[in-house]
């Protein structure tokens, strides 16, 4: 847990700093005015390798040691990030094999970030000499309490093609198949004639005719981009721990090809993530009832699921956007303490804003901090002095506080990774995951999202009352075998069409759908379609009510057992009358299929039958509310949340206290606009 790795007594504030983007002349007013609005952090110097080493080898600290000298005098605690995601000018034309190499075979050139490779030996050398030098000289400064590895591993780029990558990938599958007749098996190279007879020929995936890479070697690949990012983390984390015990070990994101919970479990002490709801500005969403801002919900408690509470190394705290792109509209009054609530209610105990002032230089001159250019008082200051003082008033009880969810919707890296080229499946996940998690936030179910692995138990499981496992095509016996232990001792499970019916090479099996499942399920499918870009959707009436498009892909259901309950059937095109939604009690629990791709409607439909424990019975709450709740071990927090514009009236049904006012409440209230409140019993 953070809690036990920070060593605070509660929640805590900070910000992003750069010192060598201002004058010296306004550090020490700058760090006065943090401490003023009650923060304890400060973050910098990841983008800063010039700095500490303007040529190779020799090694400058004068700037970053006043400027953390300044903020200790102020009480800030330092955190310093490792500046590898952007390396000097020097180093990359002196060694041009660091750079990355599009799958094309275009080198990237100097001049943005995140422009290298992770399996050069060559960087990998150059960043443990800036990291070694870094630890070593702050690892006893007093100030200094932790180390951020990079900054955003993989994000705007997590493919990696240089020739460095190519022949880390020969020895990465030397290793997994060790020889040539296991990886041709693997791969299913048979197929198009594509067996390799020597390792000389293995390398990642090469550009093709209408890009048809083999997708058992893309997925493969995927795995390989994880394990080498995974492999750089711990080359710095390695360095850091070696040379002091005292500071602790973390990096900032959640981007693709990465196994974030492996990453959290093997090589850093919590995860930190950077949240941004304004994205929802930017990102058009014309499916029904859009999350907007409320998605980044969604998101944190992915982060969550790495490995329990978690750190907000970057909160937007104003309009965001680059020179050339990403344009996002102000924050509306109310919505930065909104969003900083959002990310405390889903278990961050540290939240640090990006960043202290906007930049008057360079890509993010546009991508606005808590203070403008002009340095003056502005709105979004006044907001966060309010929320700041509601923390330090709060801060202590929720510290160490985690959220508490009876569902969850599962996922796992195999599937995600597999899907991005097999357009038979792969879409539908996010949009039944983004469904469900619709249905449980309107409905005021708290929900987590949890990993399936190997090493998953059934213990982890049954502490949920209900799964949703949508589209799993990749499903291996031992997961099959998991799930159903799950529902034998009382769980409740959902799935979705295609799925179990691949192993974890990404090849189909030889057994009737949805393979190692079917009898837990009781079910196959008898027949299946992808529904055309052009075709009027299909129809599915549940329980007998309204029909609902059933978009994407239909399976048609054959109940094989006595005891399988049909809940469900397509009403229209060819199949109408076939079952659609099938339901089976085995054991203790009960094992639900939907044959098609979930939708907000058909979720919440199928989720008014799983009959979920809920908080009806303390709130009566508008849709447009959230509620999250976070426990300890002597009192449980009810904290809402108003994602909407205006004021919404909502229900009290039994007596609690306001924590922010310490009034005892009840019955019919408001929330006012972007309006948080927490409450518990006395």
């Amino acid at each position: 847990m953070i809690n036990k790795i920070i060593n605070e007594e509660k929640i805590t504030l900070g910000v992003c700093y750069y010192p060598e983007h201002w004058p010296e002349d306004l550090w020490e007013d700058d760090f006065k005015r943090m401490k003023e609005l009650g923060f304890t952090y400060v973050r910098m110097s990841e983008f800063a390798w010039t700095i500490f080493e303007p040529k190779e080898g020799h090694f400058e600290f004068d700037l970053f040691d006043k400027a953390i000298a300044l903020a200790g005098k102020y009480n800030l605690k330092v955190i310093l990030g490792t500046p590898t995601a952007t390396p000097p000018v020097w180093l990359t034309e002196k060694y041009p094999e660091v750079l990355n190499v599009s799958h094309n075979g275009v080198q990237f050139k100097h001049g943005s970030r995140r422009h290298y490779n992770y399996n050069s030996k060559k960087y990998q050398e150059l960043s443990a000499t800036i990291v070694t030098e870094m630890v070593t000289h702050y690892r006893d400064n007093p100030y200094v309490v932790g180390w951020q590895i990079d900054n955003e591993l993989n994000c705007e780029i997590s493919e990696f093609y240089a020739e460095a990558d190519h022949m880390a990938f020969k020895n990465w599958a030397k290793e997994k198949y060790q020889s040539l007749d296991a990886l041709n098996e693997a791969w299913g190279t048979v197929f198009w004639n594509q067996t390799y007879t020597s390792w000389d020929q293995v390398s990642l995936t090469l550009p093709t005719v209408n890009d048809t890479s083999n997708p058992h070697q893309a997925l493969d690949e995927k795995r390989f981009f994880s394990d080498s990012t995974i492999n750089f983390a711990k080359i710095q984390a390695d360095i850091i721990r070696k040379l002091t015990k005292d500071q602790w070990v973390t990096t900032n994101g959640m981007f693709g090809h990465l196994d974030n919970h492996q990453l959290t479990e093997d090589i850093i002490d919590f995860y930190a993530y950077d949240s941004y709801p304004n994205f929802s500005k930017v990102i058009k969403d014309t499916s029904s009832k859009p999350l907007r801002d409320r998605k980044w919900s969604l998101n944190l408690s992915t982060v969550r699921g790495f490995g329990g509470n978690f750190a907000i190394f970057e909160q937007q705290s104003g309009p965001g956007g680059w020179v050339n792109r990403l344009e996002q509209p102000a924050p509306k009054p109310g919505q930065v303490k909104l969003w900083s609530y959002q990310s405390i209610a889903h278990g961050s105990e540290m939240v640090l804003y990006f960043r202290w002032r906007t930049a008057t230089k360079g890509t993010e001159m546009y991508w606005h901090g808590i203070n403008d250019y002009h340095n003056l008082p502005n709105r979004r200051i006044a907001e966060i002095e309010t929320f700041s003082k509601e923390i330090e008033k709060v801060g202590p009880a929720l510290y160490g506080s985690t959220y508490q969810a009876k569902v969850a919707i599962l996922t796992d890296y195999q599937n995600s990774w597999d899907g991005e080229m097999d357009k038979w499946y792969g879409n539908f996940i996010g949009q039944s995951k983004e469904a469900w998690f619709k249905a449980f936030q309107y409905n005021h179910i708290p929900v987590d999202l949890t990993n399936i692995n190997k090493k998953t138990t059934v213990d982890h499981l049954s502490k949920y009352d209900i799964l949703i496992y949508p589209h799993a095509a990749i499903l291996t016996k031992e997961t099959a075998k998991l799930l159903t232990n799950y529902v034998e001792q009382g769980g409740k499970i959902v799935f979705g069409c295609r799925t179990g019916y691949k192993d974890l090479t990404g090849q189909p099996y030889q057994k009737a759908f949805p393979g190692y499942i079917a009898d837990l399920v009781g079910i196959t499918v008898s027949d299946f379609t992808l529904v055309g870009a052009y075709e009027a959707a299909p129809k599915v009436s549940l329980f007998n009510k309204d029909e609902q498009e059933a978009l994407g892909f239909n399976e048609i259901l054959h109940a094989d057992n006595d005891d399988v309950e049909i809940l469900g059937h397509f009403t229209n095109d060819y199949y109408a009358g076939e079952p659609a939604l099938t339901k089976r009690n085995h054991g203790k629990g009960t094992a639900y299929y939907f044959g098609g791709v979930f939708s907000y409607e058909i979720a919440e439909k199928i989720l008014a039958d799983l009959k979920p424990d809920d908080y009806s019975e303390y709130f009566d709450l508008p849709e447009s509310v959230e509620l999250a709740v976070r426990k300890n071990d002597e009192k449980t927090f009810f904290i809402l949340l108003n994602y909407a514009s205006d004021a919404q009236p909502m229900k009290l049904k039994q007596p609690m206290i306001d924590c922010l006012t310490d009034e005892e409440v009840t019955g019919s209230l408001t929330l006012t606009a972007y309006d948080v409140k927490i409450y518990s019993f006395s």
